[in-house]
């Protein structure tokens, strides 16, 4: 979607950190903003941050709701027609030894990182097809997809699941002028070490996770990490542009390239098998790994 003038956008987990970034790049670029997020008094403070009330709207919504998430997109439509943009950003922390994970851990983390992005794609999606003005679905996955480390099973699960639905998705919706892309943020300076304070009662009988949440809430955010503008500005570039990945750290590169590089290496040196691989040809790529290729090219040379 290279012009999101006058276009709307549906950001969960919108009120602060990433999702406000994103909102305030998109605000300023033009578009109608609808911030979703779980905590009413930080949708208050992002609508008063932002200062656009002509172009804002906020909604309380919990993404594992999916009754509240088709409430929430009325409320959107009922305020600015239709919906373009769907913006999966809702995500928690929730982080620990995989020998302390329990069912409750599991459940919540999957329920909100992974859970809220099929909410949002089965809720939203329909309706901007409907429309026939095109739009695009940004989701917020993270490096950890790319580049897992130790403690983060939960957290880098559901990560994984969204980077492959969104790879899998943009094939699909673009015969639909439905742009897809997967947001792989490093570090920003956010509020996602205050996870904990929002896990339902519902999910803290059986968690191995509850001591670690505490003491999490302690940590001190770095002003090296980036800032949520920065980060909204660099989303708004990748939506501008259809990426299918849109990173915002360079300093992830060599990690990425060291664990591509293990899984080729771990291939089995053998000759193809042609009449195998011919027979299972659709398995052996995707066409929007090469068109994203072919697109960075194209814009380096035009850098």
């Amino acid at each position: 979607m290279a012009d999101v003038r006058g276009k709307t956008a549906f950001i969960t987990g919108g009120a602060n950190g990433i999702g406000l970034g994103i909102a305030r790049a998109l605000v300023k670029a033009g578009a109608n903003v609808v911030i979703a997020d779980i905590r009413d008094s930080s949708l208050a403070e992002a609508r008063a941050a932002l200062a656009a009330d002509s172009q804002v709207e906020t909604v309380q919504l919990d993404v594992t709701d999916r009754a509240g998430f088709a409430r929430a997109a009325d409320a959107a439509e009922a305020r600015f027609g239709k919906i373009h943009l769907l913006i999966g950003n809702a995500g928690i922390g929730v982080m620990g030894p995989i020998l302390d994970t329990k069912y409750d851990d599991w459940d919540w983390a999957m329920g909100v990182n992974f859970g809220g992005v099929i909410n949002g794609l089965v809720t939203i999606l329909p309706r901007i097809k409907a429309h026939g003005e095109g739009g695009q679905v940004v989701t917020t996955s993270s490096q950890s997809a790319l580049i897992p480390v130790p403690m983060t099973a939960t957290y880098t699960a559901a990560k994984a699941a969204v980077l492959g639905l969104m790879e899998t998705i943009r094939g699909e919706l673009a015969p639909d002028n439905i742009g897809v892309s997967a947001f792989l943020p490093g570090p920003v300076q956010s509020n996602i070490a205050m996870s904990g304070e929002l896990r339902p009662e519902a999910f803290k009988q059986d968690s191995g996770y509850i001591d670690r949440e505490a003491q999490l809430e302690k940590r001190p955010v770095s002003p090296l990490w980036m800032t949520p503008e920065e980060v909204g500005e660099r989303v708004l570039a990748g939506i501008r542009a259809n990426d299918l990945y849109i990173l915002t750290h360079p300093e992830f590169a060599p990690g990425m390239r060291t664990r591509f590089d293990a899984i080729l290496a771990s291939m089995p040196d053998e000759p193809i098998n042609q009449p195998r691989a011919e027979a299972i040809g659709f398995l052996l790529g995707n066409p929007v790994f090469d068109a994203q290729l072919a697109r960075r090219t194209k814009q380096e040379e035009l850098a």
